[in-house]
């Protein structure tokens, strides 16, 4: 009969904890000035119309901000989801979806905004 400790004794560290770690701190930080002038930037343009936030969406500082908080955003999240999903799951194959799914969700929200904000950037 394996206890808890014997289990996991010998298995050691994935090494790559502190590195995740700094990565996920590093987003939170880039996140809040990011979030803050998205917050600007939605009140400030909330009435204006379609071709006006088109117009101010396509300055290169406008989008580079916007790209950069997309990013940041979903390498925050996908962060968040894999320590959740680690934390909390505990049927292997489940755990393995579950991960596979939340890389991809990042993933597509990534680039699925980006695309959005080169397309708006570029005036299509």
């Amino acid at each position: 009969m394996a206890t808890p400790l014997k289990r996991v004794r010998g298995l050691g560290a994935a090494h790559h904890g502190t590195e995740t770690f700094w990565r996920q701190r590093l987003t939170a930080v880039a996140n809040v000035p990011l979030v803050i002038f998205l917050i600007w930037f939605v009140v400030s343009h909330a009435g204006a119309g379609y071709e006006k936030v088109k117009e101010c969406l396509a300055n290169p500082v406008v989008a580079v901000l916007m790209l950069a908080l997309i990013w940041s955003a979903a390498i925050h999240m996908r962060i968040g989801l894999r320590e959740i999903i680690e934390d909390y799951l505990h049927n292997k194959l489940c755990k393995t979806a579950s991960l596979m799914l939340a890389t991809f969700f990042a993933a597509v929200v990534a680039i699925a905004s980006t695309l959005a904000i080169l397309k708006i950037s570029f005036g299509g």
